[in-house]
């Protein structure tokens, strides 16, 4: 799953997402989706790596391998998926998020689907001054404020 980039003027913008998982209850559902994303070319997925925060607050890196043994989770399908991308550091502030006896998947990876415009935006001299992401619960709040009676929103 792991085709680096070639022609880095030609790459979607590349976001990140740190998943909680806690008491390390990887059930595997979401899998098929993000396969199923890669599968038909919106992302790419640039890295994938898993995290686990023991008890006394260490932070390790868990293999791939390591979490397929209950044959409910294959993940071996991104066996390798490593850009380089990400580094001790970004995966210490990953850690950092955790709750003792957690886990955490940590993912990069290139919106593919945005790649001609970002293309196009970048020959234009265009550049992003800004972006950001909306979490469902605060859109959620919103439109339940919209929506109460004597709302001043």
């Amino acid at each position: 799953m792991n085709d680096r980039p070639h022609d880095v003027e030609e790459l979607g913008p590349i976001d990140y997402l740190v998943i909680s998982f806690p008491g390390s209850r990887l059930t595997g559902e979401g899998l098929p989706l993000l396969i199923d994303l890669v599968d038909r070319g919106i992302i790419r997925v640039l890295d994938l790596t898993f995290l686990r925060k023991d008890a006394d607050g260490t932070v390790g890196v868990l293999q791939i391998a390591d979490l397929t043994g209950d044959g409910r989770l294959d993940l071996a399908v991104f066996e390798g998926a490593s850009s380089g991308l990400l580094g001790d550091t970004d995966l210490a502030e990953a850690g950092a998020l955790l709750e003792p006896g957690d886990s955490a998947a940590v993912l990069l990876y290139e919106n593919r689907w945005a790649a001609p415009l970002a293309t196009a935006l970048r020959r234009a001299d265009a550049r992003m001054i800004a972006g950001g992401r909306i979490p469902v619960q605060d859109l959620v709040e919103v439109l339940d404020a919209i929506e109460s009676p004597g709302s001043s929103s």
